[in-house]
């Protein structure tokens, strides 16, 4: 990222007290979009956004170039949950979703990989409302926060509701907290504002330029107990994808933000405090042309491996038609058990073990189990370019 020095702007809201917990502390309500005055838009940051929507073009354009894109839009929904999920602590891996997925134990506490579980369960949720005419909206964010929440950590924390009552974020308590977001009494009238600039009111707002406003407007507002962090990525994904700027849910951004989160929360709190949005966006452009050049790359590598594979199939010659079957099946579930394979190919047990036999011939697939009925096998190359990135490095 190169540092672009903006004008300042005043306190983006104002501050009012509350009493929470036998504390009185003061919590920032934020003034509603779009920013006053309005966004200085130098030649590198209109550039930067220039880069960003070429980037996002790039990554549309090759989802719409394979093959199949429902079988690698399975597992790209996973990833991105599982990186969601490690920004809010949990340690699941990819393997683990899987064989949960499976009714198979994962390797980690049973509650990380749930959590994961249900934020894929979220995300298809709210794709699948954008497909029937659902805008962004305050009813749609509701709707999916409460599959987030459903029978997890957080199912005790109004699931599907405003909060009611008093957050803060960072410290033990609200007298060490690093923000106090706006109380109770002030959360529709906030939430409302931004339903609005959701929808184009007071004024029409580009879309890249809309997803990374109200991305901060969200979590400045933080209006759940609970989930704000998977809601608020959520909510950027919704409007690219209800806008059409991508027609699949392939940007993931939870990755840079993590990778950069000491700038990440500096250049939040450089807007709530002095109104320095500018510098959020060139940060918010640079996670968008990083993370859809990476997502190109990783579909590219998906496509390749499974063309070379499929090529190798078929040089089998009779019996091929039949491995093929079973190959799809892994692009779209690399960890997957015979049983499964029966069930999705209509293929015989006999006839799968055959494939399975000649796919691990061809180093392709190979088995995690050493039992004779429901199997299990994985695909090994497969897994590891969706691997890829995974670790989230701790510092920039």
């Amino acid at each position: 990222m190169s540092t672009i020095e903006y004008m300042k702007r005043e306190l983006q809201g104002y501050y009012t007290r509350v009493s929470t917990v036998g504390e009185s502390m003061m919590a920032f309500v934020p003034a509603a979009l779009p920013p006053d005055p309005p966004i200085e838009w130098t030649s590198e940051l209109r550039s930067k956004f220039d880069q960003a929507l070429l980037a996002l073009g790039r990554l549309d354009s090759v989802s719409m170039l394979l093959p199949d894109t429902s079988l690698f839009l399975h597992m790209y929904i996973r990833k991105e949950a599982l990186l969601s999920s490690m920004i809010e602590g949990t340690e699941s891996s990819l393997s683990d979703l899987l064989l949960f997925e499976l009714d198979q134990a994962p390797e980690v506490p049973l509650h990380d990989v749930q959590e994961v579980s249900r934020y894929v369960a979220a995300l298809s949720l709210g794709l699948k409302r954008l497909d029937e005419g659902f805008s962004p909206s305050l009813r749609l964010i509701k709707e999916v926060h409460a599959v987030l929440l459903t029978n997890g950590q957080g199912c005790q924390l109004t699931p599907g509701e405003f909060r009611n009552c008093q957050n803060w974020i960072g410290g033990t308590r609200p007298g060490n907290a690093a923000y106090l977001p706006p109380p109770p009494d002030k959360i529709m009238e906030c939430l409302g504002k931004l339903e609005q600039f959701l929808h184009d009111q007071p004024e029409p707002t580009p879309i890249l330029l809309k997803a990374a406003l109200a991305y901060v407007q969200f979590e400045t507002i933080h209006p759940f107990l609970y989930g704000n962090g998977h809601l608020g990525r959520l909510l950027v994904l919704f409007l690219l994808c209800s806008a059409r700027v991508l027609q699949k849910p392939m940007l993931y951004l939870s990755l840079y933000f993590k990778t950069h989160r000491h700038s990440y929360f500096e250049l939040l709190n450089n807007v709530y405090q002095n109104g320095d949005w500018e510098a959020w966006l060139e940060f918010f452009a640079d996670a968008v042309i990083t993370t859809a050049t990476q997502g190109v790359e990783t579909a590219q590598q998906l496509l390749n491996l499974s063309s070379e594979d499929r090529l190798k199939i078929m040089e089998l010659g009779r019996p091929a038609p039949s491995i093929l079957q079973v190959h799809r099946v892994l692009t779209e579930r690399p960890i997957v058990t015979t049983g499964l394979l029966e069930e999705k190919t209509g293929i015989t047990h006999e006839t799968i073990n055959k494939a399975l036999e000649h796919l691990a011939h061809l180093g392709i697939a190979r088995e995690l189990t050493n039992t004779k009925r429901n199997r299990l096998f994985s695909y090994g190359r497969y897994l590891d370019i969706l691997n890829q990135g995974m670790e989230l490095p701790g510092k920039e």
